[in-house]
């Protein structure tokens, strides 16, 4: 090499030199002709449908719980008998024909009853009061003669009829225990529920209604129903008089079977 030709590739070299202490890059052989490969950037993949993203805490399935039955009635009225046992309570006698029959089920089968009884029928039939009471039943005031409008007439008015109602109760049965008053048709008002509080009644109300009342309801179709809603500690509306009862009559022995067997019957006092 020559004096001359090393004087050129210092120069050269010296220029290389320069150019990268500026920052610039040093010229580069061409690239393989390779093919270019997507940069691909990794995102949170999206939840499926209806189901949480993860670590969200589980959620209880929305269950709609079933509402349940108060244990006060209407009015705070009872309801239930506050025992797992139920009451079985017989309104509208006491009647000459379907009382005797419904006292020789309940003595047979060796359990007790109330009987909420109107004032012109423990008139007409003393006798039949007597026995229920006998045999150890409770006697509820279900007022004179089945007013259902009762409730709504004056305080006065109400007193007067409670209260001649249950003096009939006891010239049939002299020093019974009236304990209850049961409002025809279930109408409670604040009035006479005051009323019945004021002469030493508690009112009282059902949890169970077969609807027996109803020339429509079968023998049939009463045992199903209190089958269905009877529960612990319900009162079972039932009745043996205003009307043809032989349908009531007809369900009882099953029903006062099934119920004694389940939860027991207790007597209100």
């Amino acid at each position: 090499m020559t004096r001359r030709t090393a004087l050129a590739a210092n120069l050269v070299m010296l220029v290389l030199l320069s150019a990268c202490a500026n920052g610039e890059p040093a010229p580069t052989r061409s690239p393989l002709p390779y093919p270019t490969i997507p940069q691909v950037t990794a995102t949170p993949s999206a939840a499926p449908t209806g189901t949480a993203p993860p670590g969200t805490p589980p959620t209880k399935p929305n269950r709609k719980k079933p509402a349940k039955r108060g244990t006060v009635g209407p009015l705070n009225t009872q309801r239930l008998t506050g025992t797992r046992a139920v009451a079985l309570t017989f309104d509208d006698g006491p009647h000459p024909q379907w009382t005797p029959k419904l006292l020789d089920q309940l003595r047979r089968a060796r359990v007790r009853a109330t009987f909420c009884v109107v004032g012109v029928k423990v008139r007409k039939y003393p006798a039949l009061v007597r026995r229920i009471a006998r045999e150890g039943h409770s006697l509820c005031n279900h007022s004179w003669q089945h007013d259902l409008k009762l409730g709504s007439r004056k305080s006065d008015q109400i007193r007067a009829d409670l209260s001649r109602t249950s003096q009939e109760i006891r010239r049939a049965v002299p020093g019974a225990e009236i304990r209850y008053y049961r409002q025809p048709g279930g109408k409670w008002t604040p009035s006479v529920v005051a009323v019945a509080r004021s002469l030493g009644m508690r009112s009282l109300h059902w949890d169970v209604d077969p609807t027996d009342w109803d020339k429509k309801t079968t023998t049939p179709q009463i045992r199903g129903r209190i089958a269905q809603q009877a529960r612990p500690g319900s009162i079972v509306l039932l009745h043996d008089g205003g009307g043809d009862r032989s349908r009531t009559i007809g369900a009882c022995p099953q029903v006062i079977s099934s119920l004694k067997r389940k939860y027991g019957i207790t007597l209100l006092r």
